[in-house]
């Protein structure tokens, strides 16, 4: 006759008690940004003519761009580091009583200028606007390896979802599981320095100041815990 000993019954949930339901999720949105400051500057400026003739046009643009380049080279800027961002040529038309007729001609020729001294940016664009240049279209600031700060800035977003998980599971009474079950990284953000389009006279003026600021490195998480 065989005995087997008789042990009291435990109740399956009892067993399973601390185990988090995977039904019960947080879902939190973590932030984290850097300040940087910018080692490299790129300016977008050029020259702008009109003429009944587009000949008369071109011909004036071009000698006004080439004048441009050599300013910026004898400032020790590589040839390499300035580019052609853009060569337009427009039709402008006059409009009298619902009649178009034609005004003349635009073109444009825009050069982009990239130096790694960001104080020399006040210098190129006054540089090149006593050489020909009459507009500026954009100036922007940047760093030449953002990777690093964007990791600094990626590492504070996952400690930010995982406070903010905290606070809220504090909040509803319950256990958060502190390891996540999924974490989504959300796309990458770098704030420019924001800087108007700018038409210049060829009137001497004082030396522009440019001031490069600092850049803000951005970075979110979308990150999901459990909770028990």
């Amino acid at each position: 006759m065989s005995y087997y000993p008789q042990y009291p019954h435990t109740p399956q949930s009892s067993m399973y008690q601390d185990a988090p339901n995977p039904q019960n999720r947080l879902e939190v949105i973590g932030e984290g940004s850097v300040a940087a400051a910018p080692d490299q500057a790129s300016i977008t400026l050029g020259a702008i003519t009109e003429d009944v003739s587009l000949q008369t046009a071109q011909t004036q643009n071009a000698a006004m761009v080439t004048n441009i380049i050599s300013s910026l080279l004898n400032l020790n800027i590589p040839k390499q580091n300035i580019q052609t961002v853009t060569y337009r040529i427009d039709i402008e038309y006059n409009y009298a009583d619902g009649i178009q007729t034609l005004r003349g001609y635009k073109v444009t020729h825009l050069l982009q200028v990239t130096v790694d001294r960001t104080e020399q940016t006040g210098t190129i664009v006054d540089t090149a606007v006593k050489n020909g240049a009459n507009t500026v279209s954009s100036i922007q600031f940047s760093v030449k390896h953002p990777n690093a700060y964007y990791n600094q800035a990626l590492t504070s977003a996952i400690h930010n979802a995982q406070q903010k998980a905290l606070t809220m599971a504090n909040a509803l009474g319950v256990t958060l599981v502190r390891t996540p079950v999924q974490v989504q990284e959300l796309s990458r953000q770098q704030e420019p320095t924001p800087f108007q389009p700018v038409m210049f006279s060829a009137v001497s003026a004082p030396a522009t100041p440019i001031q490069p600021g600092e850049l803000s490195i951005s970075a979110a998480v979308k990150v999901q815990f459990t909770y028990y």
